[in-house]
């Protein structure tokens, strides 16, 4: 639906128009999970028993930041795709420091309020110029304004790759190569297939947290749309796609109804059952990360696995092109 004359409408509400409008599976981008309060409660995940990953992703890189920065050798710059609080990041700073007198640290989230927390947590190792954006703007920021002899790191931590659609991944991967000069570092975290319960688990815990930071985006949906979602009509459910190899995230409808966007001027009708999409988490196998750097313009230099919960951390230098 053609937003009002003279509204500017939100890229949020483009999205919620364009997710909800559709025919076939709703679906809203898991980005806009991380306003100031779907911050917070991913973080509270993080600190769950059944939530492995954070946990892994961090042993990793504790363990093994000297070996990382080792194998970079003295970067001038040090970048993040959706940094959050940053709080993992602080090894393979403190590693990087330990090798070269100064590093700057360009931290790209879209919650302004975790870019605090991440200000906090590191100015006093290192300078932090966050960005307040998504994964690709941000970067494209950190690209246009490199002087141009700094070598780059860049991270990828916490398996966000997992969170692209599979059959967008090159192509995600080949954008990011096209931001990047030959030479340059890029760090991805990715979780890696496991027992399915356990994968369950990790997204629906028994404590609610999960299915409340997965309902926090209808909350936010009313708060910044002028949305009338009932939050108690619709219930957190989690799903293993054993031919995708992801997680689904979903908001599931429990009775028919009719939801009014006020921005844009949208009705969304559901039926009992009826689901929204909010998330896709991926998970590879060691082998498949090998192909994705080769097809996307990168050559994989080594990897590190935790073996407590299946993950790893994997290196990729960009090629010349």
């Amino acid at each position: 639906m053609p937003a009002p004359v003279g509204l500017q409408l939100s890229q949020f509400a483009l999205d919620v128009a364009d997710g909800l409008g559709r025919a076939g599976q709703k679906e809203v981008p898991p980005r806009y999970f991380y306003d100031d309060l779907g911050s917070i409660l991913f973080e509270a995940i993080t600190l769950l028993p059944e939530y492995g990953l954070t946990r892994a992703d961090e042993r990793l890189l504790g363990s093994h930041s000297d070996a990382i920065v080792s194998e970079t050798g003295p970067v001038a710059l040090i970048a993040e795709l959706g940094s959050g609080s940053g709080r993992k990041t602080r090894y393979i700073l403190e590693a990087a420091l330990r090798r070269q007198r100064e590093v700057t640290y360009r931290p790209i989230d879209v919650s302004a309020s975790a870019l605090e927390a991440c200000e906090r947590e590191l100015s006093n190792i290192s300078e932090v110029q966050p960005i307040c954006a998504d994964w690709m703007e941000g970067l494209n920021e950190v690209a246009q304004n490199r002087a141009t002899d700094e070598p780059l790191l860049l991270l990828f931590l916490g398996s966000s790759i997992g969170n692209v659609k599979r059959c967008e991944i090159v192509e995600f991967l080949r954008h990011i190569r096209w931001n990047l000069r030959a030479g340059d570092f890029f760090l991805v975290g990715a979780d890696l297939v496991k027992n399915e319960q356990r994968m369950i688990a990790a997204y629906d815990d028994p404590t609610g947290v999960t299915a409340a930071f997965n309902l926090n985006l209808l909350g936010r949906m009313n708060r910044e749309l002028d949305a009338d979602f009932d939050l108690r009509s619709f219930v957190h459910e989690a799903r293993w796609n054993s031919s995708e190899r992801c997680i689904e995230m979903h908001l599931r409808s429990q009775r028919d109804q009719v939801v009014h966007v006020g921005e844009p001027d949208l009705r969304v009708g559901f039926r009992e059952g009826e689901t929204i999409c909010t998330e896709l988490s991926h998970k590879f196998t060691q082998a498949e990360l090998i192909s994705y750097a080769h097809s996307s313009g990168f050559d994989p230099v080594t990897m590190w696995m935790d073996r407590t919960w299946p993950f790893v951390e994997a290196l990729w230098r960009a090629d010349e092109r």
